[in-house]
């Protein structure tokens, strides 16, 4: 074990370290121990109380200890206890940031400020503590009793006039910080702002309203401190007795109970602050139902028509007239038709009279608030007159409808078998209607002699129909028509068959 010295050679340096500072070490620890040297030198009076005689022994220790490393080489060497870290102490916060004037009154002054760049973790923010003093003074007095959190403070009760001096100081257990102060002393009065009317959009035109409406108009305005408002109407001071103003913080308002037609006009509203002033007009028209056209006269009466001529109302009902109602109305009957609806000129042409009939005619103005209650009326009347008319007719000349007869489908030769009843058709015209006959090789039918035959003819249609026919029945059929202009023929041949089972039978 010749090699285990080594760490012997380590301590013996570090020993004579503690022994420098025997004598003085017991003092400072006792005396300040808030300014105590790092921890090192703090954990070592424990260890130097003992004499120099015991502290070879704890030397020695190591060598002793030497064959147990070897087992356990990981194992550090046993340190001394550690005195507990004294807390830091609480430190004030760094001073508020950009405290500005944020608005003003009469009596009040609102500032607001950012937080402070420093804040302690240990000690955190506890508040805010906002103080004045007038200028010229020193006289710092708090104007929030208790602190405030937020970074926005009114301080209220102040003197028009005043000029103050504002300083905010962050609080929290390490003290107070740094005032941030505002540079420039606070004048204690209102901020002034230019006035101005901000006028509806619905107002930026004309404002109809109907006679015995109610009109109760808002117009906001602005501007500090508060504006002096008032009206002219056209030019004019405003009549108390037509209409009242209210006038609001913010707004003023024009209200008339029941619009007369003298309530029309220009109104002028003006905001004033100091030697500044904005104003805005409003155009308010109250329009009625308007009057009757002025005159009306028939100027021509003509064949089926009428023209009328009028000239527009006296009274348009304070607004322009729209169109014009023309009615009329039969001397017989007395009843009134409209014939002309939202008509717009002065003069008309009535058309499709009724001839004998005598007419009168009306008209009604019409505007935006509708037809006039009254209406202008024709002095004379309107007679259609009867004209004797001498009426030459063309003469008619009939169409010669008279032809021969003739075929327009005529007979084919068939083949049918004997028992089986068969038909001959044909199809014929001719003016006056021709008379049908019918023959068989040359001899005249008559389906009267002989029921077997059957001859119908119809629209032009000509019909011959053999019942049952024999081997007899066959041979050549003629169809003749004829009238007083000529007669025609057609013929065809039949031929009868037998039928195959009747060959069979003679076969056998």
């Amino acid at each position: 074990m010749p090699a285990k010295p080594a760490p012997i050679k380590k301590a013996s340096p570090k020993a004579p370290a503690p022994k420098k500072e025997e004598a003085p070490a017991p003092a400072p620890a006792e005396a300040a121990p808030a300014e105590v040297a790092p921890p090192v030198e703090v954990e070592a009076p424990p260890a130097e109380a003992a004499p120099a005689e015991a502290a070879a022994p704890a030397e020695a220790a190591p060598a002793e200890a030497a064959p147990t490393e070897e087992k356990a080489p990981a194992e550090p060497a046993p340190e001394q206890p550690k005195a507990p870290t004294p807390p830091p102490p609480n430190e004030p916060t760094s001073e508020p940031l950009e405290v500005t004037v944020d608005d003003k009154s009469d009596t009040s002054v609102t500032i607001t400020w950012r937080p402070p760049k420093t804040i302690p973790a240990n000690s955190g923010l506890d508040g805010y503590t906002v103080e004045i003093t007038k200028e010229g003074t020193e006289d710092w007095k708090v104007a929030n009793e208790d602190l405030t959190v937020s970074c926005r403070y009114v301080i209220k009760n102040q003197t028009t006039g005043d000029r103050l001096l504002i300083r905010v100081v962050a609080v929290n257990p390490g003290g107070r910080s740094p005032p941030a102060t505002i540079a420039d002393p606070v004048l204690v009065k209102e901020v002034g702002a230019r006035p101005k009317v901000r006028l509806p959009r619905f107002l930026r035109q004309r404002y109809v309203k109907k006679v015995g409406e109610k009109i109760n108009l808002v117009i906001p305005y602005s501007g500090k401190p508060k504006p002096v408002v008032s009206w002219l109407k056209d030019g004019q001071p405003l009549d108390s007795k037509r209409a009242n103003i209210r006038t609001s913080d913010r707004d003023s308002i024009l209200f008339i109970r029941q619009a007369e037609r003298g309530d029309s006009g220009s109104y002028e509203m003006c905001v004033k602050v100091d030697d500044f002033e904005d104003k805005a007009a409003i155009i308010i028209q109250i329009i009625e139902l308007p009057g009757p056209p002025a005159s009306i006269k028939i100027v021509d009466v003509w064949g089926f028509n009428v023209a009328l001529e009028w000239t527009v109302p006296k009274d348009n009902g304070n607004t322009e007239i729209t169109g014009y109602t023309v009615q009329k109305a039969d001397k017989k009957t007395g009843d009134w038709f409209n014939i002309l609806e939202h008509y717009t000129r002065l003069n008309a042409t009535i058309s499709d009279l009724i001839m004998g009939n005598t007419y009168t005619f009306r008209i009604f103005a019409e505007n935006k608030c509708g037809l006039s209650d009254e209406c202008a009326m024709t002095k004379g009347e309107a007679t259609i007159v009867k004209e004797v008319i001498d009426y030459k007719p063309t003469p008619f000349v009939e169409h010669d409808f008279t032809e021969a007869p003739k075929f327009t489908t005529v007979l084919n030769d068939r083949s049918t078998t004997v028992g089986y009843s068969t038909k001959l058709l044909c199809s014929v015209r001719g003016c006056p209607k021709p008379k049908i006959m019918w023959m068989k090789n040359k001899m005249i039918l008559n389906n009267m002699d002989n029921p077997k035959y059957r001859m119908i003819s119809t629209g032009g249609i000509c019909t011959l129909e053999i019942r049952k026919p024999g081997p007899y029945d066959g041979g050549e059929y003629v169809c003749r028509a004829e009238n007083t202009l000529g007669k025609v023929d057609t013929g065809c041949k039949l031929e009868v068959k037998k039928p195959l089972h009747a060959d069979t039978d003679k076969d056998e």
